[in-house]
């Protein structure tokens, strides 16, 4: 049974990131896309900023579980290289568990909280000249930290049961 919730876990992590690559195509095209209207037609767009900051802000967060499920984040080792492994996992299973977790979790709720008021009382952006509605950027990043405290969860129980992490996609 826990095996198949840990699975469920890393499927939405993995899912969640392909999300992130489809944010990444609209990203660069809508770049290119001011770009051109900016500097070859001498028209820029309303929407290109709101579309930049908020695509990179998505990106970044939809994809950070499945990059902590591939233990793609930066992390310098030099102490813990040097620790028996046993040690090693226990003090990982710990901070992930009981520092790490409960903490992006706290973030997730708040993101939460923060998308459902901006849904409620239709908030746009107040200084762009578009004026997006905001939900749906707070939403997804709601959701990408949701799929980050559950997938730090995972790694925490993981690395307490003394499991390898799982290996990236191919």
């Amino acid at each position: 049974m826990m095996d198949r919730i840990l699975s469920a876990v890393d499927a939405v992590s993995l899912a969640l990131s392909r999300v992130a690559q489809a944010v990444t195509v609209i990203l660069v095209a809508a770049m290119l896309y001011e770009v051109a209207a900016r500097y070859l037609f001498g028209a820029p767009t309303l929407w290109a900023f709101d579309i930049s900051y908020m695509a990179t802000g998505t990106l970044f967060v939809l994809g950070a579980a499945q990059a902590l499920r591939e233990d793609a984040h930066v992390r310098i080792d030099v102490l813990a290289a040097r620790l028996p492994a046993r040690l090693r996992r226990g003090i990982e299973a710990a901070v992930f568990l009981l520092a790490l977790a409960p903490l992006f979790a706290m973030l997730a709720r708040v993101a939460v909280q923060r998308a459902w008021r901006a849904w409620q009382q239709g908030e746009v952006e107040s200084v762009s000249p578009w004026a997006p509605l905001m939900w749906p950027f707070y939403a997804l990043l709601a959701l990408g930290l949701a799929a980050l405290a559950l997938q730090i969860a995972v790694h925490g129980l993981r690395a307490l049961a003394g499991r390898p992490d799982v290996q990236p996609e191919t």
